[in-house]
C-alpha cells in the first residue's frame, strides 16, 4: 500500500492548494507543520500522514467524481487532525481547527462551511447522508476504502486501530469494536458512489464480518 506522494511532494502540494487562498506564506507553513506534527504523532498508527497521502492519491485518480476539488482536498487534510481515541468530539475539534485556518483565506464562507460539514460527517459513516451530495459521498467512500482492501492490508488496519486504542482494556475494546463492525455491516449500502460500491462493497463486507467473527471468538 505504498504511496506516490513523498513528504517533499506533500508539502509542495499543500502550498499549491493553499497559496491561491492565502498569501501569508508563514501562516500556510505553520499550519502545514501543525498538521504534520498531528498526523506523525507516535500514537498514530492508522490515522496518520500515510492515510492522508492515500486519500490525496484517490482524489487525484478520481477527480472527475467531485465538483469542488478544493473543498474535498481541504477536508482530507483536516479531517483527522485531532484524533484522541478516548474522546468523542474529534471531528468537531478537527472542524474547528479547519475553521481557524480557513477564515483567514479567500475561500468563501459557503466553501469553508462545506469543508467543516464534510469533516463532521465522518463522525459516523453509517448515518443517513444527503442523497444528492456527490462530493460528500466520494469523501466518505474514499475514507472507508481500507475496509475493502485485500485481507492482509485490512488485517494490518485492524491491528493499527487496536494500537491506537492501546489504553483501552481488551474486554472494553472488544465490546466497542464489535458495535462499530455491526453498525457498519448494517449500513446498506456501505459505499454510496457506484464506483466504490462496485469495487469494494463485497470485499469490505467480507473483511468486516471476518473481523467480527474473530472478536466473537476472543480477539484478533
Amino acid at each position: 500500500m505504498s504511496s506516490s506522494v513523498t513528504p517533499t511532494a506533500l508539502e509542495a502540494r499543500w502550498h499549491q492548494l493553499t497559496a491561491p487562498l492565502l498569501p501569508d506564506a508563514a501562516l500556510r507553513e505553520a499550519t502545514y507543520r501543525q498538521l504534520v506534527r498531528a498526523y506523525e504523532a507516535p500514537e498514530r498508527h492508522y490515522h496518520s500522514l500515510e492515510h492522508i497521502r492515500r486519500l490525496l492519491n484517490t482524489l487525484d485518480e478520481h477527480r472527475d467524481m467531485v465538483q469542488d476539488a478544493t473543498v474535498v482536498e481541504l477536508a482530507i487534510w483536516f479531517h483527522d487532525a485531532v484524533y484522541n481515541p478516548l474522546r468523542d468530539d474529534n471531528e468537531a475539534r478537527s472542524s474547528q481547527l479547519a475553521r481557524e485556518f480557513l477564515e483567514n483565506t479567500s475561500l468563501s464562507k459557503e466553501q469553508w462551511a462545506r469543508v467543516r460539514f464534510l469533516i463532521e460527517r465522518t463522525k459516523d459513516h453509517s448515518q443517513p447522508q444527503p442523497a444528492d451530495d456527490t462530493d460528500l459521498h466520494f469523501f466518505l467512500d474514499a475514507d472507508l476504502q481500507i475496509l475493502g482492501a485485500p485481507e492482509a492490508d485490512y488485517g494490518q488496519y485492524a491491528q493499527q486501530v487496536r494500537q491506537e486504542y492501546r489504553l483501552v482494556p481488551d474486554f472494553l475494546y472488544r465490546r466497542g469494536r464489535r458495535k462499530v463492525l455491526e453498525k457498519l455491516l448494517s449500513s446498506s449500502p456501505l459505499y454510496r458512489t457506484n464506483f466504490f460500491h462496485q469495487k469494494l462493497e463485497e470485499a469490505a463486507r467480507y473483511n468486516l464480518q471476518a473481523e467480527l467473527s474473530k472478536w466473537e471468538r476472543g480477539g484478533l
